[in-house]
């Protein structure tokens, strides 16, 4: 199992994630992700830099494999603009680029005022979406009319000599569906070996399934789920709400249920080498083949140094 870096731009500057990239590399991580938002979950997180100027300079400071995680193609930018955003990454990172892509959620595609799709229709937009990405990706002039989208005699020119990997993003049985079959590989947040399974079951074969998790390195156990809390209240936020709730302030308003308890269960808090490991072998008996580890805090230098000198070098 490969372990990589997750880059959170809902948290950190652009110079922060530049810094967190170049770490990453030193500390022997194999890969890097980059979330792709419009809005921070709250406002505690304060940021929110474009995804794909991140890339193009992560392309000119590190060799590592970079995947969006994930990009939703489908309502705030159109797949065909998607296609050659992801097509000059590819060309910038000679290759290394894959576009890992989602639903998405309100609070990052309703900014144009867009009636925000239920989940079925939201599937549906994704898959013409991959369409035109591909067709796009082929070369020569391309048009398409599909029931969600229209493209007219397009051209993307700048392309990699390889069209980047799809890979979907998927939690529940419909999606993972759609994942397995469209996608060249999965992305979830989840150690559940029973979507792994369904994805791989459902034509999704030996593709690579990547997973991320959220970590708080501190000095204590304690110290670090405050900051957990304090940065990411939202990640005790149930169902659905992640999809359909609008604004930071939103979810604020929600996370207002949430406890520090609530948010310690789904990260690795402190600076115990035992933790990390117990979470990386839930991902790697669920099945997945890659999982990125994200820092909350000011304190991911410790992080680095903790999976240069105790984690990667016994799990490689």
């Amino acid at each position: 199992m490969r372990i990589g870096y997750f880059l959170s731009c809902e948290e950190y500057t652009p110079a922060e994630l530049i810094e967190q990239a170049r770490g990453a590399e030193r500390a022997g991580f194999s890969g890097l992700w980059i979330s792709d938002h419009y809005h921070p979950w709250v406002d505690a997180q304060g940021q929110s830099a474009f995804v794909w100027s991140m890339i193009g300079a992560l392309s000119q400071v590190t060799s590592l494999p970079v995947t969006t995680a994930v990009t939703c193609p489908t309502v705030r930018i159109h797949p065909a603009v998607i296609a050659q955003a992801a097509a000059t990454s590819a060309v910038l990172t000679n290759g290394r680029f894959r576009l890992g892509i989602g639903t998405g959620e309100a609070l990052n595609e309703h900014i144009f005022g867009d009636a925000w799709p239920e989940a079925d229709v939201r599937l549906e937009m994704l898959e013409e979406a991959v369409e035109i990405m591909r067709g796009l990706w082929q070369g020569g002039n391309y048009s398409y009319r599909g029931k969600h989208y229209t493209v007219e005699n397009a051209r993307i020119y700048t392309r990699p000599e390889t069209p980047p990997d799809i890979y979907v993003s998927a939690f529940g049985p419909k999606a993972v569906e759609v994942a397995a079959r469209i996608g060249d590989g999965y992305v979830s947040t989840m150690p559940d070996g029973e979507l792994v399974s369904k994805f791989r079951e459902g034509g999704g074969g030996s593709k690579i399934a990547q997973a991320g998790f959220k970590a708080a390195f501190a000095s204590t156990e304690d110290e670090g789920a405050r900051i957990a809390y304090e940065k990411w209240p939202n990640a005790g936020v149930p169902g659905e709400l992640s999809q359909v709730l609008p604004t930071p302030k939103h979810f604020e308003q929600a996370s207002q249920l949430v406890t520090q308890d609530m948010v310690k269960e789904s990260f690795v808090c402190g600076n115990d080498p035992a933790a990390h490991f117990e979470m990386l072998d839930k991902y790697r008996q669920a099945g997945f083949d890659e999982v990125y580890v994200a820092n909350t805090g000011p304190h991911y230098q410790g992080l680095f140094d903790l999976y240069q000198n105790e984690i990667l070098p016994k799990l490689s």
